[in-house]
């Protein structure tokens, strides 16, 4: 049997042609690949604009300084969740607030939203966490009801859906990451979908460091025509090489996901009969496009966490730890913030190998040796 991955990306010929070609036309950054590549992202979402950025990190740091967020505003966010959703608060000033998440979805619970709203509150962070969308709907409700913005952290949830609908046009901005984990991929880069298009026309500016004329402008004009910068922008451009690249996996999305879900169907089966583990769930109307899977090993498991990893990787089964808990990261750590649904996840969880080329005897036997160290 082949070595088994934890993660590939899911990647062909096809791909390094496409890149191929647009080192040979000589345009590489800010040109007709970028702006293709934006126009079906954002179709796949039904949104009107997406905005391509170097990172997911870039682009949420573009939005909250956008939204003018600063020294003396709070924003909510998921402990349960990569660290870049809290540093990008952060980065502008702000400071996270945590909340606790739902022990069976492992996303933001709603629940605990409302007792964390104080006068310094400006935004929510949902988290679609390894794809799995949050209650963007019920976070869209309170945060009317308090007068907050909402940004959908759909870093991994390309391709799920909430309801019927597509992620990417459910809060007042979504942002996508495009890193080589993710089921859609440029090996880097980040994706941020809105509605408005004076706010997309900024945020594109802003992107470019503040510059008001794009690249087509500047070779299309006079030369006398000059750019001018109306306020200070970033360096946060997204190349026309990865947007080539990111034409190709948006063709390949629908055998992506189909491909994810195959696998994480036979997980759940093989899996949900082990009285010691957790497996993930869909609640009613929610898809997930299985960017991971994620199982938790119950307090009844004869081992734990950090020991099933270990035996596993002895078998030739990589895994890697579950979601991290921000909050007990040093950065953030309070002695005051007890999340204890986070922390019980933290403490239980793993990940398994996903990615489209996982075959099946490679999951059998993954299976077998999750049977085998936990007899």
């Amino acid at each position: 049997m082949e070595k088994i991955k934890f993660s590939e990306p899911y990647v062909f010929e096809e791909e390094a042609a496409a890149a191929a070609e647009v080192v040979s036309s000589k345009w590489l950054v800010g040109g007709s690949k970028l702006q293709e590549f934006e126009r079906r992202f954002a179709d796949l979402c039904d949104a009107p604009y997406a905005i391509g950025v170097s990172s997911w990190t870039a682009g949420a740091f573009l939005v909250l300084h956008a939204w003018g967020l600063g020294v003396e505003d709070e924003v909510i966010v998921p402990s349960y969740t990569f660290i870049a959703s809290a540093n990008v608060i952060r980065h502008v000033g702000a400071t996270p607030v945590f909340a606790d998440i739902d022990p069976e979805t492992w996303n933001i619970s709603p629940n605990g939203i409302e007792c964390l709203i104080t006068p310094k509150t400006r935004a929510i962070i949902g988290v679609d966490q390894l794809g799995l969308p949050c209650d963007i709907d019920t976070i869209n409700n309170i945060a009317k009801k308090h007068g907050l913005l909402v940004l959908d952290d759909a870093a991994c949830s390309f391709g799920s859906k909430s309801k019927g609908r597509p992620i990417g046009n459910l809060a007042d901005v979504s942002i996508f990451s495009l890193h080589a984990r993710k089921p859609i991929t440029t090996g880097e880069g980040g994706m941020i979908v809105v509605s408005e298009k004076e706010f997309a026309e900024r945020l594109r500016m802003l992107r470019h460091q503040g510059m008001s004329l794009n690249d087509f402008q500047r070779d299309e004009l006079s030369p006398t025509t000059f750019e001018e910068y109306p306020e200070i922008g970033f360096n946060f451009r997204f190349t026309d090489i990865q947007a080539a690249v990111g034409l190709i996996q948006l063709d390949r999305l629908e055998d992506i996901l189909i491909r994810r879900r195959r696998i994480a169907e036979g997980y759940n089966m093989a899996l949900g009969n082990i009285s010691e583990i957790q497996t993930p769930i869909e609640p009613n109307g929610i898809i997930s496009n299985w960017q991971s899977y994620m199982i938790g090993l119950k307090q009844t498991a004869p081992i734990d966490r950090n020991d099933l990893m270990t035996r596993l990787y002895k078998l030739g089964v990589p895994t890697r730890r579950g979601v991290m808990a921000t909050h007990l990261e040093m950065p953030y750590l309070s002695p005051s913030c007890h999340l204890p649904n986070t922390e019980n996840a933290f403490e239980r969880n793993l990940l398994l190998p996903m990615h489209p080329r996982l075959t099946d005897e490679q999951q059998a036997y993954i299976v077998r040796s999750i049977e085998r160290c936990l007899v």
